[in-house]
């Protein structure tokens, strides 16, 4: 009785808007009939009757789809036939009940002559093709609505599946670069070495965590940056130099943008201490990450993994463009930065 009930209140709209037009039905009718308005005119016992045989109709109809429909696509032949049969139904129905009713009270010669069974069954007819149009429309739109939730809520978990496939494959990438540094720094100095493993294992921490969530706030992400920039300072110097600029703090990101992008600097980009990249890191509206543009002579040809990764990542989130341009002189990428209120 319970769940009858919290059904009843889950369709409670639909089951006000059939009384409601019941009700004003009723009162249209009267006045037509009687051509005057008396407190009779809005009296609601036609309407509480209509609703009730509504009701009547709405389970017949329910009945056959789950009979003859019971697969999401949406089929026209099935559904005139579901509503052809549940008209029928109906009127038998309703007529022998009805039948039934004039015997007991000894009415049928009144209630059931030729003009009385003609007029009866024609309206009747009307009520069933209006009611039962307005039960197969708010169950389509319920069905719809459902199966756009489930589509949804599938589209969400396989765009989560796939952002962890792509943090999957950043975080060894990641790891392997820096413990590359380490290796090199134990042959030159072992004491900036162990300096150095201190400071990654601080910072692995965060990319740890990071890895765990889609977006991440923007001060985060640039007090990680900072950190990791000067950890890779400990092998190139002062041949690569970065300056942020940061003029919003309300933004999201996706964790790990900001290293991604300045490794991406440091791979591809020949620096020196007389002559250093530079990094420029812009946060306003958007985020900005520009560098000097001067690739390396020898460096191996890259088909751009990383840059498509995070693009990727930004797509799955709602399409999100990442802008990716370059010239003689400069290589520039223009993040979007996820407002607070969006944020997954």
């Amino acid at each position: 009785m319970k769940q009858y009930f919290q059904k009843i209140g889950q369709h409670k709209l639909f089951i006000a808007f059939v009384f409601l037009f019941a009700y004003a039905q009723s009162i249209q009718i009267r006045v037509w009939v009687r051509n005057e308005i008396t407190s009779y005119t809005f009296t609601p016992e036609a309407a509480i009757i209509t609703c009730a045989s509504s009701g009547f109709l709405f389970f017949i109809i329910h009945f056959f789809i789950k009979k003859w429909h019971s697969t999401d696509r949406f089929n026209s032949g099935i559904l005139f036939k579901i509503f052809g049969f549940s008209l029928l139904v109906y009127l038998i129905a309703v007529k022998s009940l009805g039948f039934i009713t004039a015997l007991i009270f000894n009415t049928v010669e009144r209630n059931f002559n030729k003009e009385t069974i003609l007029q009866s069954t024609l309206s009747d007819l009307m009520n069933g093709l209006i009611y039962g149009s307005f039960f197969l429309a708010y169950y389509y739109y319920q069905k719809n609505k459902a199966n756009q939730h489930q589509l949804t809520l599938s589209n969400n978990a396989l765009s989560e599946s796939k952002i962890s496939q792509l943090k999957q494959q950043l975080n060894p990438h990641f790891l392997f670069n820096n413990l590359n540094i380490l290796d090199q720094l134990i042959d030159e100095d072992k004491e900036i070495a162990s300096q150095f493993l201190n400071e990654f294992a601080d910072i692995y921490r965060y990319v740890l965590n990071a890895s765990d969530q889609k977006i991440i706030s923007i001060d985060e992400e640039v007090v990680f940056a900072d950190k990791y920039f000067k950890l890779i300072a400990h092998k190139y110097g002062a041949a690569y130099q970065l300056e942020i600029t940061q003029n919003n703090h309300e933004g999201f990101i996706v964790p790990l943008t900001l290293q991604l992008l300045i490794e991406n600097a440091l791979q591809h980009n020949l620096g020196s201490h007389a002559n250093p990249v530079f990094i420029q890191i812009t946060i306003a509206d958007d985020l900005f990450v520009t560098n000097t543009f001067r690739p390396k002579r020898n460096a191996k040809s890259t088909s751009g993994r990383a840059l498509k990764n995070l693009q990727l990542q930004y797509n799955l989130l709602g399409k999100l463009p990442v802008e990716i341009q370059q010239n003689d002189a400069l290589f520039s990428v223009r993040i979007p930065l996820i407002p607070k209120l969006t944020q997954c």
